[in-house]
């Protein structure tokens, strides 16, 4: 499925906004604890799908190869 890039940028401010808010969650959060494990997780995916739409968005707008480590 193929997604404007006008949907990947307000996807992508959507999930930055709330990475970090995860993130400053986290801080109030004891380390081991059910609740800091699924946190840690959630920043991770959350990670990745701005990376995700990162290289969509690089390939919408015609550039090829390199991309994000």
């Amino acid at each position: 499925m193929r997604y404007t890039t006008e949907e990947l940028s307000e996807a992508r401010r959507a999930i930055d906004s709330t990475l970090h808010k995860c993130e400053k969650a986290l801080e109030k959060l004891r380390p081991g604890s059910s609740s800091h494990t699924l946190t840690v997780r959630r920043i991770r995916a959350f990670q990745i799908a701005l990376a995700l739409i990162d290289r969509e968005m690089e390939d919408a707008g015609g550039e090829k190869g390199g991309g994000h480590p």
